[in-house]
C-alpha cells in the first residue's frame, strides 16, 4: 500500500450530528466468518500472496470459493476470476524471477510473462449504475526466507469484501454493487488497471469506487480519504454512529501536515478515470510491509467495527447517489 510514512496528527473529525443515518452497529455481519477469512488469507499456507506465485493463486481460488458459497453472480461471463497477463523484463524481471550471474546490463535476462487474477462478483441493483468496492488480494510474498503475510495489507480489505457481499446479498441495493478483490497492487495496481481497461460494460456507469487497504491495525482511528477531491461525498459519511474515530484527510496535495494518499493504492486507477473515490485506511504502523503484519497483530475489535462502518457508508452512498 502506501509508500510514504506519515507522522502528522489528525486534522479533521467527522461531524456526528444532524444526520438520520442508522448506526453502523445496526449492520449485522457474521463476525466469526469475517475474522476466520482474514486469518485464513493471512496464514502461512498462502506464502504472502506474492503476485504470480502459487500462494497468490490459492488466495484467488479461496476468495472465489467464498463468493460461490454465497451464491453470488460473477461479474464476468467467464467466471469469478478475471485473468490477465503481465510481462516482466529487465531489472523488474531479475528482481521477481532471479537467475544466476546475469550480465550487468541484463541483456541475457529473458522476458517472463505471468498471469494475474482479479476475483469479482456483482449484486445487481435497481439501476445499472455501479458502485465498485475494491481491496487487493496480493502482498509481498516470501523475502529472504520470511513470509510477509499481509494481514492488514490487505487481507483485511479482501476478507471485508466477502462479508460485505454477504450483507448486500440479503439487503438489495439500489445501485449494482461490484465487489472486486484485485491483484498486483503492490507492484503498481496492475489488476485494477487491467480491470478498468477491460471493463465488461460502459465505464461511465461506475459512479463511485470504495477502496479498502489496511483497515485492521489501529486503536481507534480510521480515515476516509478522497473528500478533498470529491467533497459532495461527505454528507454520506456524516452521522454514522461508530465506536471508532472516523477522520477526513490525507488527500490534499498542499497539506504539509498529512501525507497525500490520493495515489497510494488502487483507488488512483479510478481517480485517473475521473471516477470519484473514497479510500478507507489506517496510517502506517510498526508492522507495515514487515513480516510481523500477521493476524495476531491486528486489532480484531477495531477491524470488525471498521467493516461495519464501511458497510454502512456503502449503504448511505447507495441511497444518496443518483
Amino acid at each position: 500500500m502506501k509508500q510514504i510514512f506519515t507522522f502528522a496528527v489528525v486534522t479533521a473529525f467527522l461531524s456526528l450530528a444532524g444526520c438520520s443515518s442508522l448506526s453502523s452497529n445496526k449492520i449485522e455481519i457474521d463476525e466469526q466468518v469475517l475474522l476466520s477469512n482474514l486469518k485464513e488469507l493471512a496464514s502461512d499456507s498462502y506464502e504472502g500472496r506474492g503476485f504470480s506465485k502459487p500462494g497468490n493463486y490459492r488466495a484467488q481460488e479461496f476468495i472465489a470459493s467464498q463468493f460461490e458459497l454465497l451464491d453470488l453472480e460473477p461479474f464476468f461471463s467467464e467466471g469469478y476470476i478475471q485473468k490477465f497477463p503481465y510481462t516482466f523484463s529487465g531489472k523488474r524481471r531479475q528482481r521477481m524471477f532471479p537467475i544466476a550471474n546475469p550480465d550487468k546490463d541484463l541483456k541475457n535476462v529473458p522476458d517472463t510473462t505471468v498471469v494475474g487474477g482479479n476475483v469479482l462478483v456483482q449484486i445487481k441493483g435497481k439501476t445499472d449504475k455501479i458502485i465498485i468496492i475494491t481491496g487487493h488480494l496480493d502482498h509481498l510474498g516470501i523475502r529472504n526466507g520470511k513470509i510477509y503475510n499481509g494481514a492488514d495489507d490487505d487481507a483485511s480489505g479482501t476478507a471485508a469484501l466477502i462479508s460485505m457481499a454477504a450483507y448486500f446479498k440479503k439487503n438489495q441495493p439500489n445501485h449494482t454493487l461490484v465487489f472486486a478483490a484485485v491483484d498486483a497492487e503492490e507492484i503498481g495496481s496492475l489488476g485494477a488497471d487491467y480491470l478498468v481497461k477491460n471493463f465488461p460494460t460502459d465505464l461511465s456507469k461506475v459512479v463511485l469506487n470504495i477502496n479498502m487497504d489496511m483497515i485492521a491495525h489501529s486503536e481507534s482511528e480510521l480515515y476516509a480519504s478522497g473528500l478533498y477531491h470529491y467533497p459532495q461525498l461527505k454528507k454520506s459519511l456524516e452521522g454514522i454512529e461508530t465506536p471508532l474515530t472516523l477522520l477526513f484527510g490525507h488527500d490534499e496535495p498542499k497539506n504539509k501536515e498529512l501525507d497525500d494518499w490520493t495515489n497510494s493504492s488502487d483507488h488512483r486507477i479510478f481517480h485517473n478515470q475521473k471516477i470519484p473515490f473514497v479510500y478507507f485506511g489506517v496510517e502506517d504502523h510498526k508492522d507495515y510491509h514487515k513480516d510481523t503484519d500477521t493476524f495476531e497483530n491486528i486489532n480484531q475489535e477495531f477491524y470488525v467495527n471498521a467493516v461495519k462502518l464501511i458497510t454502512k457508508a456503502i449503504q448511505n452512498f447507495d441511497t444518496d447517489l443518483k
